[in-house]
């Protein structure tokens, strides 16, 4: 039963994590968007003190559940492991443990996140990796089905679907997630859980505090038969029957299979009654010690692009436009600072898979890789909408409302007045001043210093910075192709108005 009951709640929590990524409408965050929430990481950036405090009362109560419930990779491997198990038969056996690996990756992991390298440790924080996989892997696939339906929908004149754009963000963060996806299903696939064991910080964290776990998988010695069932059907391998009868807390994930596959009642989930020597076989004490230790540490850390026909009017094509070099990248409204952001972010693509204006992508930039960041080829970041805000789940994108949104400069237009069109071709234009949503670009007329032969009645683009929030519609809507002749540079620091 309890095997049933942790394979229901897994499914739930896999199925509507999956779903967050895939939705494009912003429906499913409303009723599940605590679901992204109570991943481990993503909480302790986000400064989450009850979500945090919770998911480790659960670890010291009932052991690694949240590796087996929560976690939509651990779960994603438990899949890859099953579907291993048709084919191979007895393939799990003890294992020692290898601390030396899981304590230097740990290591590791934390100095990166307190250096500000998260764009290499976040390439193994759990949750993250499994949003790239769907949201570069699965969910322009869902568009697709999406898109498809809403065809058939339309010819048979029902409107209960509409279509949405699908285009490759980001080819990096697509080959991350195939790598990661490759790599870590294989595992699992063969060994079980051999990545949540030996690489996954949150595994490793979470694997010290399960030692001291109030309940767990207990063998009676006076009803086993060693037949060693329990042992093959481990997927942490860390059951030893021949060394002492004994499971090594630190790496079992309370999947309970090895109390559903026991025909003699030898396993069972109980209170632990008494200290129990571990199947390591070193002390307690210095166990103790580097859980400790890595505690501490922790909370040191908390700190092919789908090409469209376009075409104008059947006879012209119209050129893409092209993404300007920027000296600063743009970060949404909420973001408070760039080095805010690219502290707390773990590029787990949600915000970029729930834009709906396609403004978000994520970064090539070695330094903040595959971090989100703003570009206005596809849209602009219109001020009624706060979806990123609200579905981040580790802070980096902190909560905002609409009135607040339109009080953030968060980006500056600047005018590249060689590409304007009064200017470099002498036709009027003024489309990015029609178009401002603040009123921040005014027209004036061009003088004698731009072009002695303009006439006077033409007029270029200024920008009042007090008003610009650098929202880029005038990027996106000026006709200049394919740079535009404005187009909107990140701050730093976002200003509040």
């Amino acid at each position: 039963m309890l095997r049933k009951i942790r394979i229901a709640l897994a499914l739930i929590f896999f199925i509507g994590i999956t779903l967050l990524f895939l939705d494009f409408t912003g429906v499913v965050h409303i009723y599940l968007g605590w679901m992204a929430k109570m991943q481990l990481l993503p909480a302790i950036l986000a400064g989450n003190v009850i979500v945090v405090v919770f998911l480790l009362l659960v670890t010291l109560l009932f052991g690694r559940t949240y590796c087996s419930i929560i976690c939509p990779l651990g779960v994603m491997q438990d899949g890859f492991s099953w579907l291993g198990g048709r084919f191979m038969k007895k393939r799990f056996h003890y294992r020692r443990p290898h601390q030396w690996l899981r304590i230097v990756v740990l290591v590791l992991f934390i100095a990166l996140m307190v250096l500000g390298l998260n764009a290499i440790a976040i390439l193994i924080a759990p949750y993250s990796a499994y949003g790239r996989i769907a949201s570069s892997l699965l969910q322009p696939i869902y568009l697709w089905i999406n898109n498809l339906l809403a065809s058939w929908a339309e010819h048979a004149g029902s409107y209960s679907f509409y279509t949405a754009d699908t285009w490759m963000k980001s080819g990096i963060t697509l080959l991350v997630a195939v790598v990661t996806l490759v790599v870590v299903g294989l595992l699992a696939f063969f060994s079980g859980r051999t990545w949540c064991n030996n690489i996954c910080p949150v595994g490793t964290v979470l694997g010290f505090l399960s030692k001291f776990s109030l309940f767990r998988p207990v063998i009676d010695t006076t009803k086993c038969v060693e037949c060693k069932k329990c042992e093959h059907k481990c997927k942490s391998q860390c059951i030893d029957i021949t060394g002492g009868h004994s499971i090594d807390m630190t790496r079992c994930v309370a999947c309970f299979d090895c109390i559903d596959n026991c025909k003699k009642g030898a396993i069972s989930y109980q209170m632990r009654t008494k200290k129990e020597t571990p199947s390591t076989g070193k002390p307690v004490d210095e166990d103790r010690r580097k859980f400790l230790v890595t505690t501490a540490a922790i909370g040191t850390a908390t700190a092919i692009q789908a090409q469209e026909a376009k075409v104008d009017g059947g006879l012209a094509v119209i050129q893409d436009k092209q993404i300007p070099v920027r000296t600063t990248p743009l970060k949404p409204a909420g973001s408070i600072s760039l080095k805010h952001f690219t502290n707390h972010c773990t590029a787990c693509q949600l915000c970029v898979s729930e834009c709906p204006n396609g403004v978000l992508r994520p970064s090539k930039d070695l330094t903040t890789l595959m971090q989100p960041e703003m570009s206005f080829e596809r849209g602009y970041c219109r001020p009624e909408c706060v979806r990123c805000s609200e579905v981040c789940p580790t802070g980096a994108i902190k909560p905002i409302d609409v009135a607040e949104k339109s009080a953030i400069h968060f980006g500056l237009a600047v005018v590249v007045t060689k590409n304007c069109l009064p200017v470099a071709e002498g036709v009027k234009c003024g489309n990015c001043a029609t178009h401002c949503p603040t009123g921040a670009i005014l027209m004036v007329p061009i003088h004698a210093g731009d072009d002695p032969d303009l006439p006077m009645t033409l007029k270029r683009p200024t920008v009042n910075t007090d008003k610009c929030i650098g929202c880029g519609a005038c990027e996106n809507l000026c006709p200049v192709r394919p740079f535009s002749a404005i187009h909107v540079e990140g701050r730093q620091v976002h200003i509040h108005d």
